[in-house]
């Protein structure tokens, strides 16, 4: 098991779903151990490396921030070059944010497969965990565990009859991303809408790349992906937001209500507990 790269570049574009702005989005191939990085074609291409220690704030998405240069709603694009097993990329864009697209990982499994995927010379790294890890706060909670493999279980709870309370458990292996994971959507609320525009936030969004939910039901006349569609949606995102380790990871995350900010606080958590973790290379 080596690295990977793509196998050419590939270009697209999208809206941003906060800013509302059209960002042009090329996704290029990287030398071996560079793992992914965000290049801003608008500011004399400023380079902002994909990981935990530039995460800036996590409320509505996971946004990076390297020397004033901000880069927004990452998870999506990286959840899919994670989840692809793509381990080194550039990522060049003419905007602070990544183009919402469908709001799911979809669309950027398509472009990787249009280009596709070559194996590099050095041997894939590994984040492995070695003991247990847990962050709270409050009903919120998080914890990763040794395992041999790169295992996620996920539980939300919300109150709404498309929602209420759903579990799954996922497993990365043999293209288990692209089948269960990829294409869950976004979601949001109607009664956080305006608070959200208030905020500035949200200037993008629309039925067409996320699911919109009234208090009975959804404003979207295209119907669910999955009956489940909520949970995984959440499992694409941890996947997205624990790329920012750098590599993959093996071990057993369990999420309960956890969102992007839990998320970096258990990564940070994580990453301070030296005996629970090392870094491995396939064999």
């Amino acid at each position: 098991m080596n690295q990977t790269t793509l196998a050419n570049s590939i270009s697209t574009k999208g809206i941003g779903l906060h800013t509302g702005v059209e960002v042009n989005l090329t996704l290029k191939p990287a030398p071996e151990n560079t793992g992914y990085i965000f290049i801003r074609t608008d500011l004399d291409r400023f380079e902002l490396p994909a990981s935990v220690e530039y995460i800036s704030h996590c409320s509505y998405a996971t946004t990076l921030l390297r020397k004033g240069v901000v880069l927004s709603t990452c998870e999506h694009l990286l959840s899919a070059l994670r989840g692809y097993g793509v381990d080194n990329c550039f990522i060049e864009l003419d905007n602070m944010e990544i183009p919402i697209m469908d709001g799911s990982s979809e669309n950027f499994i398509e472009l990787i497969e249009k280009t596709g995927v070559v194996e590099q010379n050095a041997p894939r790294r590994f984040f492995k965990v070695l003991g247990k890890v847990e962050f709270e706060q409050g009903d919120r909670k998080m914890s990763i565990e040794p395992s041999e493999k790169c295992e996620i279980e996920c539980l939300i709870d919300f109150p709404h009859p498309f929602i209420n309370r759903q579990t799954y458990h996922f497993e990365m292996k043999n293209g288990s991303f692209g089948r269960e994971i990829a294409s869950a959507r976004t979601f949001g609320f109607t009664t956080e809408i305006e608070m959200l525009r208030k905020a500035n936030l949200a200037q993008g969004g629309s039925l067409d790349n996320a699911i919109v939910l009234t208090p009975e039901g959804m404003l979207n006349e295209t119907p669910l992906r999955f009956a489940d569609e909520f949970v995984r949606h959440k499992i694409l995102d941890i996947i997205g937001d624990f790329a920012l380790l750098g590599m993959p990871f093996l071990g057993k995350l369990k999420a309960e209500k956890s969102g992007h900010a839990v998320h970096a606080n258990l990564m940070s958590k994580l990453l301070k507990t030296e005996n629970a973790w090392q870094i491995i290379e396939s064999v």
